[in-house]
């Protein structure tokens, strides 16, 4: 297979490195054949997909089919290697770029409301009234550099606190060594009390100075917020149109892995947030 990049969604040869050996070995078709297309596209268009957005039946011609992309993207979320390949690459960076362990032991949790479209369901969306918005809510942990630990999606009705009750405990089952949580106001009250009881993390509220005026940077709650702005750079992710939360939550991490990819193998060319002008 060519691995000329055709789109800035595709693998580098690096890349490709980094994930081939995280994959399942597809069984054989009938009579030993190999399947017929290559995980390497498979993992191509979904990238594209996520980056891009758009219908799984939009896909470009020269990617495999949308209905063969979709079933290994829905296959690969529901046995594990999605998580199995988003935690390794998360592993390697904190390990080998920031010299870190490789299991966290603090994070910050936050939230995120973004509208749905009429394919989301009313049963699985809700009304925030304070943003204004109709739709759903991901809830995420992440680790002190901003790196995704877990992600929950809800209706966006549901308050901080509740969500925060749910996501805190999916991040005690896959991540027993995180023990301190840095959060806003929104997660104040019983939450506290439950986190620390339950699960023995510690709820740390980061408040905003009383004298405060307009926006200004808060200690640790930062990192999140950097976080849900580098999952806003997917269009697919800029509105929720996922019949299943949990559909959505596995575009989060598609989005992740790609971020991660990114920082372990850089690909080349210039960057979003470099001019291509010379300076003058």
């Amino acid at each position: 297979m060519s691995t000329k990049r055709r789109y800035p969604t595709d693998l580098t040869d690096r890349q490709w490195e980094l994930v081939e050996p995280l994959l399942p070995r597809p069984p054989r078709g009938p009579a030993g054949r190999k399947p017929k297309h290559d995980k390497r596209e498979i993992v191509n268009a979904i990238l594209y997909q996520v980056r891009a957005g758009g219908a799984w039946r939009m896909l470009p011609g020269d990617l495999p089919p949308w209905q063969t992309v979709y079933g290994y993207f829905r296959d690969w979320s529901a046995e594990g290697t999605l998580d199995r390949i988003h935690d390794a690459l998360r592993e390697q960076i904190r390990t080998k770029q920031e010299q870190r362990n490789p299991e966290p032991s603090a994070g910050i949790v936050d939230s995120q409301s973004v509208k749905g479209s009429d394919t989301v369901s009313a049963a699985t969306r809700g009304y925030d009234a304070g943003k204004k918005i109709n739709g759903r809510k991901r809830h995420i942990v992440v680790d002190t550099i901003g790196l995704l630990l877990v992600v929950m999606v809800t209706a966006a009705s549901v308050q901080d606190r509740d969500g925060g009750r749910g996501v805190l405990k999916a991040l005690h089952s896959a991540l027993s060594s995180v023990r301190h949580i840095f959060a806003d106001g929104g997660y104040r009250g019983q939450l506290v009390a439950v986190a620390k009881s339950a699960w023995g993390i510690v709820v740390e509220v980061v408040r905003k100075p009383l004298d405060q005026v307009g926006f200004a940077v808060l200690p640790r709650r930062w990192v999140v917020e950097r976080t849900f702005s580098w999952l806003m750079r997917f269009r697919r992710l800029a509105r929720d149109y996922e019949r299943l939360p949990a559909t959505h939550e596995a575009i989060v991490k598609w989005a992740m892995i790609a971020i991660m990819l990114n920082r372990l193998a850089p690909p080349p060319g210039p960057k979003p947030w470099s001019s291509t002008k010379n300076p003058k």
